[in-house]
């Protein structure tokens, strides 16, 4: 994996930050490519009531999940952290007692979502023609959740040294497996909703299998040692503080799109279906625009472990017009594009109606987001996380959530989506304020510690 590895301590930065983005973006795309064959799986070969069935799931699935992942970047942070300081022993505790955290907490989730399917999507007033096909799928989907944060983990492992190609290319094998276990299950066996479940799962159990066989190959400081998987109580603390403030954010951002899932459902299956196929679209532009934050995290990480901090300050620039720039050309582009890209989902025209509404509603704005996740990142990266996470989980969700049990019964799709926009904008804001404070609180101790 050494060839794989980027300098991230000292020379040029532009350079090294594509080459470690551009694997993190191919990822994002290809995941999101092969989520989307589910999807349009669904809608061509089992019906839109199954496409409605799959868009239904998939913010209550990543409430669900998205604590738990969240705990994946404490461990990158904590990782990168001590190869800044170049602390090897620590790093083998850390790796071990991150694998240990996703094995346990896979476990839980796997258990626990056989109880909760049901309870879940019926208070989310999941259409009743749609709701037996919906819990299936997420009851079999929760089965390979230990495979997921498996896979999670030992991709933020192997970001923490800069090697963002491993995880892409046991994304590769597995999304081939995924595709072609999608149109053997549906297409071929006709199982409908169940056999895309199956299909993801199976495939998620194999990009788990390869990252951790990877990582005990391993000949460098994060190699996983099997007598290190257990409770390694002062790293795990160290990925916690980290993550869960982390997972926190994305879990309560989940439960507010839940509910706005919940608002578009009122307005029928036509409504869930087009909204399901649209946000296919954000997924592949915020993946682009997350790359950069990710990168923001790792390179900062590190530096900051080494006590570099304005080169600290500089990646963050530079991520952060990376994301600007490459997640408004896509927005646009896509917006434009929008019945072509729909197309590839359903040829229901009240479905493709609904669609392109969100997709001139949200994702058009889409790019405004950039300056609040790669300001998250960077300040998660110094070892600030809890800041960001209060600053998204007001600005992005309660924000949302007052919208939406605001919301007047006659109002249009467009009004209720317009929130998106809105909410970006005020996180932007904040985040802006509290990073300025911690950028000022840096450069103040920095000041006060040089000798007279």
């Amino acid at each position: 994996m050494s060839k794989a590895n980027i300098n991230m301590l000292d020379g040029p930065l532009v350079k090294p930050m594509i080459y470690f983005a551009l694997p993190l973006i191919a990822s994002g795309l290809l995941q999101q490519s092969f989520n989307s064959v589910d999807v349009a799986v669904a809608g061509r070969f089992a019906g839109k009531e199954a496409l409605a069935a799959v868009g239904c799931n998939g913010p209550v699935l990543g409430t669900f999940v998205n604590l738990f992942l969240g705990l994946s970047v404490g461990a990158n942070v904590v990782i990168a952290n001590y190869i800044g300081q170049r602390n090897r022993r620590s790093i083998g505790a850390a790796v071990g007692g991150a694998y240990f955290l996703a094995i346990v907490c896979g476990i839980f989730l796997a258990v626990t979502s056989q109880f909760l399917a049901r309870p879940i999507l019926t208070v989310l007033d999941t259409p009743a023609e749609v709701l037996d096909a919906a819990i299936e799928y997420f009851r079999i989907l929760g089965l390979g959740m230990p495979f997921l944060l498996i896979y999670n983990f030992g991709a933020a492992v192997c970001r923490s040294i800069g090697d963002t190609r491993t995880p892409f290319y046991s994304l590769v094998v597995s999304g081939l497996v995924n595709v072609g276990l999608n149109f053997a299950f549906v297409a071929g066996f006709k199982m409908g909703v169940a056999g895309l479940a199956w299909a993801t799962a199976i495939s998620t159990g194999v990009n788990a299998a390869i990252i951790t066989i990877v990582l005990i190959r391993e000949k460098g400081d994060i190699k996983l040692d099997i007598k290190n998987i257990r409770w390694q109580r002062t790293e795990i603390v160290k990925i916690c503080r980290i993550g869960l403030p982390a997972g926190l954010q994305t879990t309560v951002f989940s439960i507010s799109n839940v509910f706005i899932v919940g608002a578009i459902n009122t307005f029928g299956a036509d409504a869930a279906a087009g909204s399901a196929a649209a946000i296919n679209f954000e997924f592949y532009c915020y993946f682009v625009m997350t790359a950069f934050a990710q990168t923001a995290t790792a390179f900062i990480s590190q530096n900051y472990g080494a006590g570099n901090l304005e080169r600290c300050h500089r990646v963050f620039r530079l991520c952060l017009i990376m994301a600007l720039v490459s997640s408004f050309v896509l927005n646009v582009v896509l917006t434009l594009l929008r019945r072509e890209c729909l197309m590839v989902f359903t040829a229901d025209p009240a479905v493709l109606v609904f669609g392109s509404e969100r997709m001139v509603f949200v994702l058009l704005f889409q790019f405004i987001a950039s300056y609040y996740e790669v300001a998250g990142s960077s300040m998660r990266g110094m070892g600030h996380s809890l800041t960001p996470a209060l600053i998204t989980i007001f600005g992005t969700c309660v924000l949302r959530l007052v919208w939406v049990g605001t919301l007047p019964a006659e109002a249009s799709f467009g009004l209720l989506l317009s929130i998106y926009p809105i909410t970006w904008s005020c996180t932007d804001i904040l985040m802006w304020i509290a990073f300025r404070r911690i950028i000022r609180s840096q450069k103040k101790s920095r000041h006060q510690s040089m000798p007279a």
